[in-house]
């Protein structure tokens, strides 16, 4: 008998009412970037979202709990999106636009606590690097362009076109990944980034032009790795951005058990 496909979760990204909508958009909605599913899967493995829920739903926290899953999952990615709230870390907003989404941060950082008590890896990406680090007790600068300087570009009209150079050393998890190298072009969208480390995280890589903490990866067990940049970006095979495929396989290698 073959064994059963990798059951990998993805949190959601929230979508909340805007006043005076109608239609759909008056709806809370629960949904996720297709290409992160298809980066994912093309290694034959099946996605699930996770939802979360709310005090407003219809099925209440009693019957359906986020400690449920990595019962039935083998990992977690935690996908891009809005920005995490500075009160997560101990810092008013600097600016309105920099409030982020406090009902996601809760959701992501439970379920985040529940696959690592679980002993089950983690993947962040973009965001999800970030939820890590505010996870473990670190903090974030809340918009990189008025807060760092000198700061490269890291936000751009270009979009998934943009991308920057990282660097890593000799003793990271990504030099044991790519051997011959020690700088690689991404795609890297955000303006804000990791200020101070979380507990028991190591930087991974770094900004080449700026130094920005651009990888964070947990010191032991379980597997949680964060990436700043999106790997679901980079289309396989493309000469001029980093095979992000080792790393989906360091991934699901831990996944799979057989990594530690």
């Amino acid at each position: 008998m073959s064994k059963r496909p990798l059951r990998i979760g993805l949190s959601a990204r929230i979508y909340h009412p805007q006043p005076g909508a109608t239609g759909l958009q008056s709806k809370s909605l629960q949904y996720l970037e297709q290409s992160v599913a298809h980066w994912v899967m093309s290694r034959d493995v099946m996605v699930f979202m996770i939802p979360s829920v709310s005090g407003d739903g219809i099925v209440h926290r009693s019957s359906i709990r986020l400690s449920d899953y990595p019962q039935y999952l083998d990992g977690l990615v935690l996908q891009g999106g809005a920005d995490i709230c500075p009160q997560c870390y101990g810092e008013e907003p600097l600016h309105p636009d920099w409030a982020g989404d406090r009902l996601r941060d809760a959701y992501e950082m439970e379920l985040f606590h529940e696959f690592v008590e679980a002993g089950r890896p983690v993947l962040g990406i973009c965001r999800g690097a970030q939820l890590i680090n505010v996870a473990l007790g670190g903090t974030l600068y809340q918009d990189i362009a008025t807060q760092v300087t000198p700061a490269g570009v890291h936000v751009h009209a270009d979009y998934d076109r943009h991308f920057h150079d990282i660097v890593w050393d000799t003793g990271s998890g990504l030099a044991r990944l790519y051997p011959k190298m020690t700088r690689g072009s991404t795609v890297s969208i955000h303006h804000q980034a990791i200020r101070a480390l979380g507990r028991g995280l190591r930087i991974e890589a770094r900004g080449a032009d700026d130094e920005m903490v651009e990888a964070v990866r947990l010191e032991g067990k379980p597997y949680v790795l964060g990436l700043q940049w999106h790997p679901e970006f980079h289309p396989p095979g493309c000469p001029t951005l980093l095979d992000c495929t080792p790393i989906l396989d360091e991934f699901l290698t831990a996944a799979r058990g057989r990594l530690w």
